[in-house]
């Protein structure tokens, strides 16, 4: 059971988003420019000691992301100007997923595989909890991530927002309860034609 349950996540971190434009930001279009882009320069990394990953750190909640985004060569790039809105699961949410699942894509073969899992949680632009209200917001990886506001919950495609704005000097992190992992895309049609129509 858990073989199939971990086969169709992993399924799932493969498939490719559309990518949709976020409202009042510009951002990378794809996975690849995120994992892929040049290493910031010193300027950029001025800031380093209170950005992301340093914010991550000091927080003692984000160890399995941090290693994570390190194992995906995503550090650097983390730590660039931004800014950026980082919905970064947990330690607690990491442990959620399949036995053996982080374990397998922390592989250097899976390398790409991972840095796609990660981006599914990075915005471009900095997004406070004042800012949030019932709304989409597209990630780098080109999905739309859905923003549900419920009176003091907020919820990232169904994952609880469990502790806002720990606020970096390159963006925010806002922990969530558990990983995003985007639905598959709705497959098309074989055919335009209604099924009553006489080419059926």
């Amino acid at each position: 059971m858990k073989t199939t349950k971990f086969v169709a996540l992993a399924v799932l971190l493969i498939l490719p988003g559309t990518y949709l434009t976020a409202q009042a930001h510009e951002h990378p279009k794809t996975t690849e420019q995120l994992s892929k882009a040049e290493h910031p320069s010193t300027t950029e990394l001025a800031n380093i000691e209170g950005g992301i990953i340093a914010v991550a750190s000091e927080s003692g909640e984000f160890k399995t992301f941090i290693t994570a985004v390190q194992a995906a060569g995503l550090e650097n790039k983390l730590q660039g100007k931004g800014p950026f809105t980082i919905f970064a699961p947990t330690d607690a949410a990491f442990a959620k997923l399949p036995d053996g699942m982080m374990e397998d894509l922390l592989k250097p073969a899976n390398k790409a595989q991972l840095a796609g899992l990660l981006a599914n949680h990075v915005v471009p632009g900095k997004i406070m909890t004042a800012d949030i209200k019932t709304m989409k917001a597209t990630n780098v990886s080109g999905q739309d991530l859905n923003i549900q506001v419920d009176g003091d919950v907020v919820t990232v495609d169904n994952c609880r927002v469990v502790q806002p704005d720990l606020v970096a000097t390159n963006g925010v992190i806002h922990a969530i309860d558990a990983v995003i992992i985007p639905a598959p895309p709705l497959e098309k049609a074989a055919s335009e034609a209604p099924k009553d129509h006489p080419a059926h």
